[in-house]
């Protein structure tokens, strides 16, 4: 990672520092995973489509990664005690109105794009982009940001679990089922769990800022507890699809995984501060790679549904 002290303000690299596109993976992989689905369920999938999707992800990532910055600084969070990543409002890299610019060029954008999602299916989806973007603002905007309050998580489930998995898939086929819900909910557990490490890491600085995140509401034990959950119940939604039907037993590929996830909970036991960037940065590469496998699990089981011409 670049020394912010190498960074000049207003750059390319400090608009990065905000944007952080690091994280775009993390926003890209439930959108190709729900196209796997897709692909694995009914043998199509529209391109143009499943791009925007894809780019319309990435822009509301960019736009949380963005108002996350900002909104931030704006409430002076930043103390000594923070161990998380830096900020370019908070170095003054960037100016918050610079930034919030930023914020409203990539909402337009996104707009932009759901008007042409609007065009093939409904109304509904505008609704669907307003209330991400709102999500997003209400991180640590408004009066009560829900960074300050234990929903976190419970927000990110919706918004990068169903939102994203299950509005790809309507997109290409104007329904849901059962396996896209399942997958869904499989993803946005797993990145659930990448905030509940962030949290757990400045439990300590957050509530010196009266940030009560279920971190600090649920303490360390049952926090651990619950990063538990969020990481091994995607296991069991995977079996529970192979059990409704076992023709889709490549799905089962994700189990490759579970090695990474089974030795992350106890890294919360044994580090602390600055040593759990690395847990989170795992968490995170967790949800890619679990993605990523069931991705290759549905696209097996699409070739040998639909290409092969044979059931599995």
């Amino acid at each position: 990672m670049t020394d912010p002290d190498d960074i000049s303000p207003n750059s390319i690299q400090a608009w990065l520092m905000a944007i952080r596109p690091k994280t775009f993976g993390v926003a890209v992989a439930p959108v190709l995973a729900a196209l796997a689905v897709c692909l694995s369920d009914t043998g199509v999938i529209h391109p143009v489509t499943a791009l925007l999707t894809a780019l319309l992800s990435i822009v509301m990532q960019a736009i949380t990664n963005m108002e996350n910055d900002s909104g931030y600084s704006k409430r002076k969070a930043e103390r000594s005690n923070r161990k998380g990543l830096p900020r370019a409002t908070s170095l003054g890299l960037l100016s918050i109105k610079a930034v919030e610019r930023g914020i409203l060029v990539a909402a337009l954008i996104a707009v932009a794009i759901t008007l042409y999602f609007i065009y093939l299916t409904h109304w509904v989806f505008l609704l669907i982009t307003l209330a991400s973007i709102a999500a997003a603002y209400l991180y640590m905007g408004g009066p009560k940001p829900i960074a300050y309050t234990p929903y976190g998580e419970i927000v990110v489930f919706i918004f990068f679990g169903l939102v994203a998995v299950c509005g790809t898939y309507y997109l290409q086929v104007q329904t849901v089922s059962e396996t896209i819900l399942l997958v869904g909910s499989a993803l946005g557990l797993i990145a659930s769990a990448v905030l509940c490490v962030n949290n757990f890491r400045d439990r300590e600085h957050d509530e010196s800022i009266h940030r009560y995140t279920m971190a600090v509401v649920l303490g360390k034990n049952w926090t651990i507890a619950a990063y538990r959950l969020m990481l091994f119940v995607p296991y069991a939604l995977i079996l529970c699809i192979v059990a409704m039907d076992w023709t889709k037993y490549p799905y089962l590929l994700v189990f490759i995984t579970l090695w990474k996830a089974w030795k992350l909970p106890s890294e919360l036991t044994t580090k602390s501060g600055l040593e759990l960037n690395q847990t989170l940065f795992s968490t995170v590469k967790l949800e890619v790679f679990f993605a990523s496998m069931l991705t290759l699990g549905a696209l097996i089981h699409a070739y040998l549904t639909w290409f092969n011409g044979t059931t599995p």
